[in-house]
């Protein structure tokens, strides 16, 4: 069941700005931010059906055309844009909700305005949900500047978990890469780089996206706001530097695979010539006794076959001896 109403919206608060908050509807909305209160947050769902026909985003958010091309685009780095009359600002955060990949990274586009934020979603973040979950406890934001930065660090903090795990994970690869069987190791190193190429295609932007909105020239935006911005940006760089980390190392135990695969065959290979090299006499010697013709030597012998079988033998654990000496064996 959909957590949102046919507008598309999930859910909207007003603060107070003393650390208290509540819920609000499309009534309150509508009417603006009331006295004694300092600022709203409106949480929505993007309806792709809905955009561009009447709807309260469209119609009645009185935001900018290109700003809302911006909320609502289907494909989007995280950046960040400031205007004279608020900031565009589009995060990505890892979902650890049930049945999602880590590597997925969905994004939230927020609107900031000094007494109203307007944020869209294409799907739901944890880190909203836990974020809601602390407004409702009673540790709500009192400016919108400490809004951005709060819900920055909750994204930041799912991060290191799913980096932290994409880490260990590279370090048990490079444990198992001498003596796992390589066909089932093989799979393993290329999912591992492969979530770290996708999570830092979208973490390093973060990072310039966070700093930029942190030199935004606003009154609510207070010096603690900009110190835990960068230091969430901070965060993120150090991520971004982790999954280099982590690339370059699932490089390296791909590097050790193909080498230890080649050393392998080049075993095979040397076991397989010594072997051409003991049995390729043997086979000429048998060859030529066993030809039907006359005049074979020791053929009337009764010993005859015995007298090859011992010669065969012979030079077969003479040319044995020959190859551990030459290190072949």
């Amino acid at each position: 069941m959909p957590d949102h109403d046919k507008e598309g919206l999930v859910s909207a608060w007003s603060f107070d700005g003393n650390g208290g908050a509540r819920r609000i509807g499309w009534e309150e909305i509508g009417q603006g931010v009331p006295a004694g209160e300092r600022f709203q947050w409106i949480n929505l769902q993007q309806l792709d059906h809905r955009y561009n026909r009447s709807s309260w985003l469209t119609d009645h958010s009185g935001i900018d055309h290109s700003i809302l091309e911006s909320m609502v685009a289907a494909e989007t780095r995280p950046r960040c844009a400031l205007f004279d009359n608020g900031a565009f600002l589009n995060l990505r955060g890892i979902n650890l909700m049930p049945y999602s990949l880590p590597d997925e990274m969905h994004s939230i586009r927020f609107w900031v305005e000094p007494h109203r934020i307007v944020s869209v979603r294409r799907k739901a973040l944890s880190a909203v949900g836990d974020f809601e979950d602390a407004i409702q406890r009673g540790r709500a934001p009192r400016t919108p500047g400490e809004f951005v930065a709060d819900l920055s660090m909750r994204l930041v903090d799912r991060m290191d978990t799913v980096i932290t795990a994409l880490a260990e994970q590279a370090d048990e690869l490079e444990e198992q890469v001498l003596s796992a069987t390589l066909s089932n190791l093989s799979p393993k190193v290329s999912e591992v780089r492969r979530v770290a190429i996708i999570l830092r295609r979208y973490i390093a932007p973060q990072r310039e996206a966070l700093n930029h909105f942190s030199l935004e020239d606003a009154e609510w935006l207070s010096p603690r706001d900009r110190n835990r911005l960068r230091e969430a940006a901070d965060r993120v760089t150090r991520f971004a530097e982790e999954l280099d980390s982590v690339r370059d190392r699932a490089a390296v135990i791909y590097d050790q695979m193909v080498e230890r695969r080649a050393e392998q065959m080049n075993r095979s290979m040397l076991v397989l010539a010594a072997v051409t090299v003991i049995f390729a006499p043997l086979t000429l010697i048998t060859g030529l006794m066993g030809m039907n013709v006359e005049g074979i030597p020791g053929s009337q012998d009764p010993n005859g076959f015995w007298a090859v079988t011992i010669l065969a033998a012979g030079l077969g654990v003479g040319l044995v001896a020959w190859l551990r000496m030459i290190r072949w064996l």
